[in-house]
């Protein structure tokens, strides 16, 4: 079942959209300030988010460069209507735009678009003879399944899609863990150490005092 997130500062209309939605058959969750958004997304694992731009404790605007941190499709629903408000808001990674007032049924019909569209970009993923299905979270190879842990899964993921790009320790922290890099390597290396044993490569090396790259 999907999982939203609605970000919504004004109570009614929240429960208004949680309802609306959980008889749509998704999963619902609600934060009515910007704060309290970030720390759910930072805690919590969402397929997509309902975000209003004018919040207390931290607006819109500047909560969707997080959101977009996760890679989490962003519908921003709010009352502002002007043009620029509109451009702003998409070109800090919004998904799509809906203006207040709204009616329910466009906003769950926006949802399940969106929702389709980010499913068919994930998919499959390569590296050499390794396949990870992103959608079943999967790892085989030579069409063997691999057993990996969600966060070898989520390490493995980032990089292959960064494939070729040296990746810090502190990144990969921020990404996979959630929390920041305070000197301490060996929660990383230990996922490297056993990703590369289970997959039996070397494409995964080790760029020295800086973090890791996978080979092209």
């Amino acid at each position: 079942m999907y999982r939203i997130l609605i970000v919504e500062d004004e109570e009614p209309i929240s429960d208004l959209i949680k309802l609306n939605l959980e008889m749509a058959g998704f999963e619902t969750d609600e934060a009515l300030d910007g704060r309290t958004a970030l720390e759910k997304i930072n805690k919590g694992n969402y397929d997509l988010v309902i975000l209003d731009i004018m919040l207390p404790r931290m607006n819109g605007y500047e909560l969707l460069p997080y959101i977009k941190e996760k890679d989490k499709p962003v519908i921003m629903l709010t009352a502002k209507d002007a043009l620029k408000d509109k451009i702003m808001g998409l070109d800090l990674g919004a998904d799509d735009y809906l203006t207040k007032p709204f009616e329910n049924p466009e906003l769950v019909a926006r949802v399940k678009a969106l929702l389709r569209r980010k499913k068919g970009k994930e998919g499959i993923i390569k590296f050499d003879n390794v396949e990870v299905d992103l959608t079943e979270k999967s790892v085989s190879k030579n069409g063997e399944e691999i057993e990996v842990t969600p966060k070898e899964f989520e390490l493995l993921v980032i990089l292959i899609q960064n494939k070729g790009i040296v990746l810090t320790r502190e990144k990969l922290l921020k990404k996979v863990w959630n929390y920041d890099y305070l000197g301490d390597s060996r929660t990383i290396d230990m996922h490297i150490q056993r990703l590369r044993k289970k997959l039996d490569t070397e494409k995964i090396t080790t760029i020295y005092k800086v973090g890791y790259r996978l080979e092209e």
